[in-house]
């Protein structure tokens, strides 16, 4: 199988975004609505609006099944306070939970959280667990920065997170570490913000120890890890000034990064510096970069094509493909065990 473990629900219908900007129109007088049972969307749009865009382009690319969860963008955290986020989370995670149900050969489930600024993280636990239990989700997405750009959470290592750590734990799902927009005007949301955030999230992790007090904690940093593989011999050398062990061992039982990087010469790179058993085939297609690339005449986010170019071997190729990522969702790997596959 070719499983793609970063997907999006990018092309949901319109009337999502239309209740949201109601939403947040209505943040002061909240009385004035929108309410939930507001929100219609038939099952027949949701087919269409997956059938005409990842699913065309799965089968165009020769992918078979995508971890989906909400747009990253719209979760925008920074919005409201935590009822605002609550109720527009479950509004997501249940649409894509919908998704999943109608297509459950090529799509399966992952939860945002109701994170808000200030907040305890302990407070989204209702939520994870509903998305586990109810909906069958295999991950969740968690943003470091619910603030949107300015970084006012404390570090992924800090205690405020263990409930959230010990329920990913408990129920056998990582975690995919991505912020949402950026209210920042120094940071592009998915050309800085995003990349800004994959790096400071691996740092966090390695100025901390913080797998000493979880060794079975799976987080996956996207987007090629941001900096992280460039910059592989830097982070060697800060860990060893920090008289760390090596990474390895520090970090890489735990972290493991996904191939949204879209040109071959990053790949290469990637799978080059980074052990294969830590890469996770990703494409986030439809998402951030959606143009062809005049270099190739394909798709910039068609990272099948990279993976099958790089000088891998077969065994290699499995294991960023499928193995992998069957290890870092063990829920996913009993489902399709579960079908024979």
């Amino acid at each position: 199988m070719i499983i793609d473990c970063h997907g999006h629900y990018t092309t949901a219908p319109p009337a999502l975004e239309a209740w949201r900007k109601r939403q947040v129109a209505n943040l002061a007088t909240p009385a004035l609505g929108p309410k939930v049972s507001e929100l219609r969307i038939s099952d027949d749009e949701l087919r269409e609006s997956i059938e005409l865009n990842q699913l065309r382009l799965m089968k165009e690319r020769g992918s078979d099944l995508t971890i989906f969860s909400p747009r990253a963008s719209f979760m925008a955290h920074h919005i409201g306070d935590f009822n605002t986020s609550a109720t527009w989370a479950a509004i997501c995670n249940e649409l894509c939970a919908r998704v999943a149900e109608l297509f459950p050969d090529n799509f399966i489930g992952a939860a945002m959280l109701p994170q808000s600024p200030g907040v305890d993280p302990a407070s989204c636990i209702p939520e994870l667990e509903k998305c586990v239990k109810q909906f069958g989700m295999v991950g969740i997405n968690l943003n470091p920065d619910p603030s949107g750009g300015h970084w006012t959470s404390p570090p992924l290592f800090d205690k405020s997170w263990y409930p959230i750590y010990e329920k990913m734990v408990e129920y056998g799902i990582p975690a995919m570490i991505h912020v949402s927009t950026s209210c920042n005007d120094c940071f592009h949301t998915t050309g800085a913000h995003y990349l800004n955030a994959d790096t400071t999230a691996f740092m966090q992790c390695l100025t901390s120890d913080l797998f000493k007090d979880f060794p079975d904690l799976k987080l996956l940093i996207p987007h090629g890890g941001g900096a992280v593989p460039y910059h592989w011999g830097r982070f060697r050398g800060l860990a060893q000034e920090m008289k760390k062990p090596l990474l390895s061992e520090h970090l890489l039982n735990n972290i493991f990064f996904d191939t949204c990087v879209y040109h071959q010469p990053g790949i290469d790179l990637l799978t080059k510096v980074i052990p294969v058993k830590n890469v996770l085939f990703a494409s986030e297609m439809i998402g951030a970069v959606r143009g062809i690339d005049p270099e190739t005449g394909h798709y910039y986010d068609d990272t099948k094509r990279y993976i099958e170019a790089a000088n891998l071997t077969d065994a290699e190729r499995y294991s960023i493909f499928e193995g992998n990522a069957r290890a870092v969702f063990p829920r996913l790997d009993n489902i399709l065990k579960g079908k024979g596959l």
